[in-house]
């Protein structure tokens, strides 16, 4: 099936991102220690968090591909969705404990000067990161994967904060150490709103919340099939990364079953040509009217 096809091709997205984060991380953290830059070892466990990020989408897309089975009628496109939600419950906790250590700092300040070498190194993982979140954001467009569309936002930010941890290293240099300290706290701050942002969108899709603007788009085209005389109820939600659509549609009564069937075929076909629905379920009313 495309769309398994499609998930196939979304792990290597995840990949990318687990392999650069290793290296990164072990980088950062270790020129962090070493150099004493807190706003680095900030950035450096927030790409731990990464780490474990790229490997529940890697396990979400992998379990999506699962073909349905008795106790999963419609497939395991939820896995996708439940890996990101599992993601944002880690980050956030690393995103805390970046805030109470950069906190403890301002309380405990100290005098040693970050680097400038830790500052460089900011500077090349921000580079890497916006190559990696270029991939990333081409290959989920191509794919259309929820998880690998946020595996990238998470890439963006990643790259925008290691230009902060750069930011606050150099200004640290005009005996200004505490900037470095400010900087982390500010990182965990972007660490924990990207944790908030992921869990709010993941929760959204599995209690069924579905964008109404979307429906009001389905709409449109489905009244443009011919021989759809009314649209009773047309109801959508997110299966992972796919959409399930249930539409209800009057037409003439005078039709026959054939004629019927071949108006429910015309919606699903261009369901999936305009919208790449890969399923829904049409269900055929009377216009009780007696019209069209």
């Amino acid at each position: 099936m495309e769309r398994y096809d499609e998930l196939k091709k979304g792990e290597t997205g995840a990949w990318v991102s687990i392999c650069a984060y290793l290296v990164l991380s072990a980088v950062k953290l270790f020129i962090g220690y070493v150099f004493h830059s807190e706003a680095l070892k900030a950035d450096g466990l927030n790409n731990t968090t990464d780490i474990i990020a790229s490997l529940a989408v890697l396990i979400g897309l992998r379990i999506s591909q699962k073909p349905p089975d008795e106790d999963h009628p419609y497939g395991h496109f939820r896995a996708e969705t439940i890996a990101s939600l599992v993601a944002s419950f880690i980050m956030m906790v690393v995103g805390l404990e970046v805030l109470y250590s950069s906190g403890e700092s301002f309380l405990h300040p100290r005098e040693t000067t970050p680097d400038m070498i830790a500052a460089w190194t900011a500077v090349g993982s921000a580079a890497v990161m916006f190559l990696v979140y270029a991939y990333n954001r081409r290959l989920a467009e191509k794919v259309n994967s929820q998880a690998l569309h946020a595996a990238a936002a998470d890439n963006r930010s990643d790259a925008i904060v290691s230009i902060g941890t750069f930011t606050g290293i150099f200004a640290s240099q005009f005996n200004l150490a505490w900037v470095d300290t400010l900087a982390a706290f500010i990182i965990g701050l972007i660490i924990c709103k990207t944790a908030w942002d992921i869990f709010k969108e993941a929760a959204h899709s599995l209690t069924d919340g579905f964008d109404i603007k979307d429906i009001s788009t389905y709409k449109e085209t489905i009244q443009k099939v011919p021989g759809v005389g009314r649209i009773k109820d047309v109801k959508a939600r997110y299966l992972g990364s796919a959409v399930h659509v249930e539409v209800i549609v009057e037409v003439r009564p005078d039709l026959n079953i054939l004629e019927s069937h071949d108006i429910a075929d015309e919606i699903e076909r261009k369901m999936q040509e305009e919208h790449s629905i890969i399923h829904s379920h049409v269900h055929i009313e009377p216009f009780k009217d007696g019209e069209k």
